[in-house]
């Protein structure tokens, strides 16, 4: 009887938590949308699959900095084994069976939860060493101003969860070993275990059958229900990179780091007074057409979310909150305000905000969300933007000098944005610092940098 009513709870639970995740990671994919689409070239897709397996899987970046990649790959690596475990503990949940792999495994049963149980010692150290690094040895990336309050206590929940999901494991693989020998009809032979075989004893033998059954069944439902958790915080967590830093790898730019992308209304603009024929473009920002453009003066750049474009927005999703963005940013390596991580952070609290306003109204007002996407208005519709949470002394401080890009572990781009908010306020609002005017008056007047009284090209004349 008992086992049954453990049968029916856990069903229920499992079968209520998954329609909520599915309702929270909607809205994350909803935020996500709120940005221009982009069209990818069909050639590229062997060039994207393969800075997947180096870049999100392999995580050939990560290994720039040795003790915290080590430590990573050991959360990592038993993160992605131990989901052999946990689809046991569904499987057994939803039948009402006992370690159902055992029987069917054998041997390699044996091999597989060795594995587990070694990656995850590895793993609960490297827990420890994190927490130590972020609270005790607080290194410098990690206490900049923008990982005060909620994105220092993310951090630290999550590693506590993992603490938790791994002594669950041991809870339930010590005291089933010892339940091995008293009950072997309800608890199948796994096999020795070089941990829990010596682990379980010491810390167990002295209980009871009773209190046995119930520590397997504490292990068994922390593990549970830490995973179920997992889930649940990820959509709210920096932790979502788990699952968004395979698509934002797939989808990163493949054009050469130090290429601008060109405004498609102005490059047009620039070939029709040249006599060339217009382009037609088929990458970012195409959210103006022509016609748009022949009738009013379109905005340039991005004053919102909603006027960048889905990749940037899925980077500002991935960002894992590392700070090696900012740690190599000149920038704010020289004491200015600029920090591209918090940049990255500005737009995905700002996409969550307008979403989350958006969601509440009413489908069938403005920005109506339908089967193919958001009509979008170029602003929120809230009377926010961008600008409210992005200072234009952050802006004009990027130097452009693309080492934020080059140091992201994710191929996330924190450069783009930057220049799309700059392009607006200067393209569109006719604003900027003073110092930059007599720079653009000269660009104008002359074609270079320096007010210079003769043009550019005029030594052109002399051949």
């Amino acid at each position: 009887m008992l086992e049954m009513l453990q049968q029916i709870v856990f069903i229920i639970v499992l079968g209520t938590s998954i329609y909520f995740a599915i309702r929270q990671y909607r809205k994350v994919f909803f935020y996500i949308k709120l940005g221009d689409a982009v069209a990818l070239d069909k050639s590229e897709r062997l060039a994207r699959f393969k800075r997947v397996v180096l870049f999100a899987l392999g995580q050939k970046k990560m290994f720039k900095k040795w003790i915290p990649a080590v430590l990573h790959l050991c959360i990592y690596l038993a993160f992605v084994i131990t989901q052999v475990e946990l689809l046991e503990i569904i499987v057994d949940g939803i039948s009402g069976t006992h370690r159902i792999f055992a029987s069917a495994l054998g041997s390699f049963y044996t091999i597989v939860i060795n594995s587990i149980e070694l990656l995850s010692v590895t793993a609960f150290f490297a827990t420890f060493a994190f927490l130590w690094r972020r609270n005790m040895l607080k290194v410098p990336r990690f206490v900049k101003s923008e990982m005060k309050g909620w994105p220092r206590l993310d951090a630290n929940l999550i590693l506590v969860g993992e603490a938790l999901l791994i002594i669950g494991i041991f809870t339930m693989n010590g005291a089933d070993v010892i339940l091995q020998e008293l009950d072997p009809t309800h608890y199948p032979e796994t096999g020795y275990l070089l941990v829990s075989d010596n682990l379980g004893p010491a810390l167990f033998s002295q209980f009871s059958y009773d209190a046995l059954a119930i520590l397997e069944r504490v292990g068994w439902w922390l593990h549970f229900i830490v995973v179920l958790g997992f889930i649940h915080y990820l959509p709210v967590s920096k932790h979502l990179h788990i699952f968004l830093a395979f698509p934002n790898a797939y989808f990163a730019k493949l054009t050469p780091r130090g290429e601008l992308e060109n405004m498609p209304v102005i490059a047009n603009e620039v070939r029709s007074m040249m006599g060339m024929p217009p382009i037609v473009q088929d990458g970012l920002n195409n959210s103006h057409s022509e016609d748009e453009g022949a009738s009013e003066l379109p905005d340039f750049g991005a004053a919102d979310v909603t006027q960048l474009s889905v990749i940037d927005l899925l980077g500002a999703f991935s960002c894992t909150e590392c700070g090696r963005c900012t740690e190599v940013c000149p920038a704010n390596i020289t004491g200015k305000k600029l920090s591209p991580r918090k940049i990255m952070m500005d737009i995905r609290d700002r996409a969550t905000e307008l979403g989350n306003a958006m969601l509440s109204q009413n489908r069938n007002q403005q920005n109506e969300v339908n089967a193919e996407g958001t009509e979008k208005t170029g602003y929120g519709g809230d009377g926010k933007n961008l600008f409210d949470r992005i200072t234009r002394e952050e802006l004009h401080a990027c130097t452009t000098c693309q080492a934020c890009v080059e140091a992201c572990p994710v191929l996330i781009n924190p450069m783009d944005p930057i220049i799309k908010m700059r392009r607006y306020e200067i393209l569109t609002e006719s604003a900027g610092p003073a110092e930059w005017v007599p720079m653009f008056n000269a660009m104008e007047n002359g074609g270079s940098v320096w007010q210079v009284s003769e043009s550019r090209s005029s030594w052109t004349n002399e051949m």
